[in-house]
């Protein structure tokens, strides 16, 4: 008797692609990985989509709608950025490989493309040239995709070293000697950040916040130049 093939549907890829991702991230994705988890052949993902570029595009237009569907700050346009960065960290760090995914895609897809009109809809009612403002918007999301980022990328590496050579993996008290070791020169500064634990902060909301307010102080010292 023939084996029946399974049911797919592009909802069902698109579900067991997310699922591919958070446990072998991007790197070792691969339209055969998902064929093999869905129980099909790899050609007949290409009926739904075109190439994994193609799947990654749908992928990214699905986090771009989630952040859409979430987003609804209102206020001035320092509110609205605000309210759009902490949304958009919010998202990306519930989907995995989802920065990934944005940087690697361009706007082709409707909902991505809604997503960076509502991303320059919050600086349209400032007085700044329309290239400065989708320089705004570009700055914003790169500080966000490079925060939520570098988390991720931490969380892996720490995953990693524990993985392999358990709580041994991260001796502090190593750390502190080589530090020691070194000039006041070469790491002074860092030396005192690090036994202070202030590189605890990396990552947090802190220091989100943080960097979010200088990117913001920023923008309102161009506007105020050209008010001059």
């Amino acid at each position: 008797m023939k084996k029946q093939q399974p049911q797919i549907s592009e909802e069902k890829i698109l579900e067991a692609s997310w699922e591919l991702l958070g446990e072998e991230d991007i790197e070792k994705f691969s339209m055969r990985r998902l064929a093999d988890r869905l129980g099909i052949q790899a050609p007949s993902l290409y009926w739904y989509f075109k190439s994994k570029q193609n799947l990654y595009q749908r992928l990214a237009n699905h986090v771009s709608k989630v952040i859409l569907e979430e987003f609804h700050s209102e206020g001035d346009w320092k509110e609205q950025l605000t309210g759009l960065a902490v949304t958009v960290r919010s998202v990306l760090s519930r989907y995995p490989c989802s920065t990934q995914l944005m940087m690697m895609t361009l706007p082709h897809e409707p909902d991505i493309i809604r997503f960076t009109n509502r991303m320059l809809l919050c600086v349209e009612s400032t007085p700044l040239e329309q290239e400065q403002k989708m320089q705004v918007v570009t700055t914003l999301m790169n500080y966000v995709f490079y925060f939520v980022l570098d988390d991720y990328q931490h969380e892996r590496n720490v995953s990693a070293l524990l993985k392999e050579q358990g709580p041994v993996a991260l001796p502090s008290g190593e750390m502190i000697r080589l530090l020691d070791s070194m000039s006041e020169a070469d790491a002074g500064l860092f030396r005192g950040m690090f036994k202070n634990g202030l590189f605890e902060l990396m990552g947090t909301d802190t220091a989100f916040e943080f960097g979010l307010k200088l990117i913001l102080l920023g923008i309102e010292q161009v506007i105020k130049e050209q008010d001059k």
